[in-house]
């Protein structure tokens, strides 16, 4: 049985993979599809038999996964350390994955990493008091509530907000 997959399969595939990929957030299959992409492209030029676009294509998406992994993941990190990573952290949003409990910190997850960590947990609720981590349970409950993160230095913020306003 002799197969073939033209240029526009590749090309099909490595859309629908990258387009998967915002139904499932594993970031992932977005290097999949990426690779399927180059096939089929380089496919359209240069016709090639089945056994080397499938080689191709596992090359491509390993060295897409490497080169984020490597590279791209790591120079995006460096850029979250020190002074500016604490000031670029106030006032980012992020989901909350785990609610606090008596027993328990709660988790918060960030869509980019702050000062490199995507995750992290919120010691803070224990020291505002019960009524925060009920408003943080009733926001929980809501599609459409988000939190943010004010700074951890709260008198210094009230004497910043307080200087502002005269």
């Amino acid at each position: 049985m002799d197969i073939q997959m033209l240029y526009w399969h590749w090309l099909v595939l490595g859309l629908l993979l990258v387009v998967g990929e915002i139904f499932i957030p594993s970031f992932t299959i977005l290097w999949f599809g990426l690779g399927a992409l180059v096939v089929g492209l380089i496919e359209l030029f240069v016709p090639m038999s089945l056994s080397t676009q499938v080689l191709l294509w596992t090359l491509s998406s390993v060295g897409f996964t490497l080169i984020w992994f490597k590279i791209i993941k790591v120079k995006m990190t460096e850029g979250n350390r020190g002074e500016d990573a604490k000031n670029d952290a106030i006032g980012a949003s992020g989901l909350v994955t785990k609610l606090p409990t008596h027993s328990t910190q709660g988790r918060m997850r960030f869509s980019t990493p702050v000062m490199d960590s995507d995750e992290w947990e919120l010691p803070a609720m224990y020291l505002l008091g019960e009524k925060y981590i009920e408003a943080i349970h009733s926001m929980s409950k809501s599609e459409n509530s988000k939190l943010v993160v004010l700074p951890a230095d709260i008198p210094a913020a009230v004497r910043g907000i307080m200087s502002n306003a005269k």
